[in-house]
C-alpha cells in the first residue's frame, strides 16, 4: 500500500509527506514534482513557461503510473495531479489517498513568497486561489480521506494522518 498526498499548492503535501517518512521509516518518500524536475533537469516553473500546462501533465501522469506500480511510498503528487481521471484511478487503486485541504487565506499566507508556482505568477490572490479550489473540489473529495491543516502544525497532522492509517 502507498499513502498519497494530495490538495492544492501550500497545502502541505511536502512538508507532511518528509515528516510522515520519518514515522514510517519503512516507507520511500516520492514527491512527484522533484522527480520531474530531476528527471528533465528543469524547473516546473520552466516546463510550464517553454512547453505548456498540457506537456507538463503529460510528464506527471508517466511518473505516477510509474511510482504507483511500486509499494510502501509515500507520495506526494502535484495540486492539478488528481484532475486526471487515469491518475485518480491509479492513486485511488494503489494506496491511501489523503486530500490535505487549507483554506485559500492559509494557502496564500503559506506560498506569498515563493516565486515557482506557475499557475499563480499572474493575479495572484486570495481569489484566485478559491477559484482553483472550487475547480479541483469535487475531485479532491474523491480521496479516501480530507485533513484539514488549516491553523496546524505538521506534527498534528501527521498523528492525524496516522491515527488514519
Amino acid at each position: 500500500m502507498n499513502i498519497i498526498l494530495i490538495g492544492m499548492m501550500g497545502s502541505g503535501k511536502t512538508t507532511i509527506g518528509a515528516e510522515l517518512a520519518k514515522e514510517l521509516p519503512e516507507y520511500k518518500y516520492i514527491d512527484i514534482d522533484e522527480e520531474i524536475e530531476k528527471s528533465t533537469q528543469k524547473k516546473i516553473s520552466d516546463i510550464f513557461l517553454q512547453h505548456g500546462e498540457p506537456f507538463f501533465r503529460m510528464l506527471e501522469t508517466e511518473k505516477i503510473k510509474h511510482f504507483c506500480k511500486n509499494d510502501s511510498q509515500i507520495i506526494s503528487a502535484g495540486g492539478g495531479a488528481f484532475e486526471n481521471e487515469e491518475n485518480r484511478k491509479l492513486m485511488l487503486q494503489s494506496g491511501k489517498v489523503i486530500y490535505l485541504k487549507a483554506t485559500p487565506e492559509e494557502i496564500f499566507n503559506r506560498i506569498k513568497t515563493q516565486t515557482h508556482r506557475p499557475l499563480l505568477k499572474k493575479n495572484f490572490s486570495v481569489e484566485k486561489i478559491s477559484s482553483i479550489i472550487k475547480l479541483r473540489e469535487k475531485n479532491y473529495e474523491k480521496a479516501h480521506i480530507t485533513i484539514d491543516t488549516t491553523s496546524k502544525t505538521p506534527y498534528n497532522i501527521v498523528q492525524e494522518i496516522l491515527e488514519f492509517l
